[in-house]
């Protein structure tokens, strides 16, 4: 695991640096989706959780989600094409376990990837400590809080 500015990055996720969005692969071929540690810090404290539905279609760039928090209201966008085909129905009552635990009982989506090349602009293993990294900087972010 990748840790930067006290942000943790799993090894096996793939990462959507630019929208700080997590993906996981899943057996079946799906993935589990979520924002990253980043993203919750960027955010504050998510306070509020409002997905599209499922069986929503979706493009590159486009939201599939809107999170609040009491000073902010962003959307989780989409790093590839493809469809919601789950949802995290517990965070939608309780959007701040997305806070204590975003890549555990915070997954927000199961999605289902239009095209076999989903994973191509994203980074995963070994590389994404570098890549937010150099995101961290550019922006003056200073991390994660521990």
């Amino acid at each position: 695991m990748a840790t930067v500015r006290g942000c943790k990055f799993p090894d096996e996720l793939y990462f959507d640096v630019a929208r700080h969005v997590w993906y996981q692969l899943l057996a079946d071929g799906t993935l589990r989706a979520g924002v990253t540690p980043v993203g919750v810090a960027l955010a504050r404290e998510v306070l509020i959780f409002t997905p599209k539905p499922v069986d929503h279609s979706f493009s590159t760039g486009r939201a599939i989600a809107t999170i609040e928090s009491a000073k902010w209201v962003g959307s989780v966008k989409a790093g590839f094409d493809g469809k919601i085909i789950g949802l995290n129905a517990a965070i939608m009552a309780r959007a701040g376990m997305v806070n204590r635990d975003c890549y555990g009982e915070g997954w927000m989506f199961v999605l289902a990837p239009q095209k076999k090349d989903w994973a191509a602009t994203l980074v995963t293993g070994a590389a994404v400590a570098q890549a937010y990294e150099d995101w961290m900087e550019s922006m003056g972010f200073e991390g994660c809080q521990g």
